[in-house]
């Protein structure tokens, strides 16, 4: 069945502005975009490492990958692989050798609504994957699919070209326009929560966290 290309690559933030969300945690990214956005019942499979890139998006039908494959030949440095597989976990749409074709082409990692398998792999390295699941069973090879249009990863819209953050706590995504305030404004959170906890550790907290 057919898989539509809507376009082959996504525009790219400026690289000095990805680097400055990788340390930025994505509760504090959260905090700043209202608490709205954000991937729900994905976790991280990988050991270690932040994710931070452009989203390069997928749909595909539940259980089948052969749209995340066209989109392997199409992804380059920098570009974050989400998919939206209906959140189905009955079948895995990625495994080691699409993980290391997608290292090769320089993504910066997987964001899947959906099931991966080949888990030991991932989790020995610090490639990036955020999954619902994991499930031996492979995937169907028959489409259809949809490469970069918008699309569903745990309630969370997320538009070809979105800046994609991912560490321990989830994954969250924002339009690139807004990006440059945001950045501000997790930077001013993150310098007074930390004055908080200093304040806390030397006897001077008052409570203004809970206000």
């Amino acid at each position: 069945m057919s898989i539509t290309t809507a376009m082959t690559g996504v525009p790219k933030a400026a690289p000095a502005l990805i680097e400055a969300f990788r340390n930025a945690p994505t509760s504090i990214i959260s905090d700043n975009l209202a608490r709205l956005p954000g991937a729900v019942g994905l976790r991280p499979f990988h050991r270690a490492g932040k994710l931070v890139g452009t989203a390069f998006t997928v749909r595909t039908r539940p259980g089948d990958n052969l749209a995340i494959h066209r989109a392997l030949e199409l992804v380059g440095p920098g570009d974050v692989i989400v998919v939206d597989g209906g959140g189905d976990e009955t079948r895995a749409l990625v495994g080691e050798i699409m993980k290391t074709i997608a290292e090769h082409r320089g993504a910066a990692g997987y964001v899947i609504d959906g099931a991966i398998r080949d888990v030991a792999s991932f989790a020995a390295g610090d490639f990036p994957c955020f999954a619902r699941a994991a499930i031996h069973r492979g995937p169907y090879k028959n489409g259809p699919g949809e490469i970069n249009v918008p699309v569903s990863i745990g309630g969370s819209v997320v538009a070809p070209g979105d800046i994609v953050v991912g560490d321990e706590d989830g994954v969250v995504s924002f339009a690139q326009s807004v990006a440059p305030a945001l950045l501000e404004a997790v930077k001013a959170q993150i310098a007074r929560e930390e004055e908080t906890i200093i304040a806390i550790r030397e006897g001077r907290y008052k409570g203004s966290y809970g206000k």
